[in-house]
């Protein structure tokens, strides 16, 4: 068995392509979407992460707005910046890039953030609404694996799906919204972490129809561990050198229905979300005007 592309790429430009329709529409209103990033620091990663959403910006037509800080900003600063965001009209929606150098309260920068204007929907106010069913903006990458999925016709409801990892931006709010009673989600979930013995680890791991790992762990995930014909994310990455390395081995692409690629499967579709949160905002902005 050869396992079917997920391919995130091709879904991510047909999305971005919506988008751009809506942003246009949005500007003929003279109500152009905004996107705004704060970085702090100078990490390499998030440098280039924050440089790639500027760049799906200017091909959808929405306007970017960033604000560079340095590393030994110190918080008072960095919160004076957050606020200056929150009341910016040309800003429908920003993020404040994780993660923040060590010295600084990510927690209490992310709940200076404006709910209304939080384009990762990792605010505290929006993941209480996701909880409980009410309308708010989705967590990015979670969000975006659903609609891979959902596109390619991947059997998630009802069916059982294995989540690894319990981290805030994918694993925790992931298994929350795959369990909720939804198109696309509806599934009953397991979620396995470095909690779990190893051999129990691999036996969750074996039972399900969709596996998701989000855990950060180069080729955590191998053939003898996935049921045949089941459907595997790779949703964590991590770094050998400068080479993105994938929590999925590349050997489960024999045994799997269906697989993401190391490089083209989770990430553009996250970036398309947080594009796709911008937009949602501007439009219910512009509804209440």
């Amino acid at each position: 068995m050869t396992a079917r592309l997920l391919d995130g790429n091709a879904l991510a430009e047909a999305i971005l392509d919506d988008l751009r329709g809506r942003a246009e529409a949005l500007g003929a209103k003279d109500r152009r979407p905004g996107l705004g990033t704060i970085l702090v620091g100078d990490d390499p990663s998030s440098a280039r992460y924050v440089e790639m959403k500027h760049e799906d910006c200017a091909k959808v037509g929405i306007a970017s707005v960033h604000e560079q800080l340095p590393a030994d900003v110190s918080q008072q600063e960095l919160e004076q910046v957050i606020d200056r965001f929150n009341t910016d009209e040309s800003i429908d929606a920003y993020l404040v890039q994780l993660p923040l150098p060590r010295d600084l309260d990510e927690e209490a920068a992310l709940l200076a953030v404006d709910p209304s204007k939080d384009a990762d929907g990792l605010h505290p106010v929006n993941l209480g609404r996701l909880v409980m069913g009410t309308d708010g903006p989705l967590p990015c990458t979670p969000h975006g694996i659903i609609e891979l999925l959902a596109a390619y016709e991947v059997p998630v409801e009802g069916r059982h799906v294995v989540v690894i990892g319990r981290g805030l931006t994918i694993g925790r709010p992931l298994a929350l919204l795959l369990t909720m009673k939804r198109a696309g989600c509806n599934a009953a979930v397991t979620v396995v972490h470095t909690g779990v013995p190893r051999a129990d680890f691999v036996e969750h791991v074996r039972r399900g129809d969709v596996v998701i790992a989000a855990a950060g762990q180069a080729g955590l995930v191998t053939a003898d561990m996935v049921k045949p014909g089941a459907a595997v994310v790779g949703a964590g990455t991590s770094f050998k050198g400068r080479k993105l390395l994938s929590d999925v081995h590349e050997s489960v692409a024999e045994v799997a229905g269906w697989i993401t690629p190391r490089i083209g499967g989770v990430g553009p579709m996250t970036r398309a979300m947080l594009l796709s949160n911008a937009v949602i905002a501007a439009e219910r902005r512009a509804g209440s005007d």
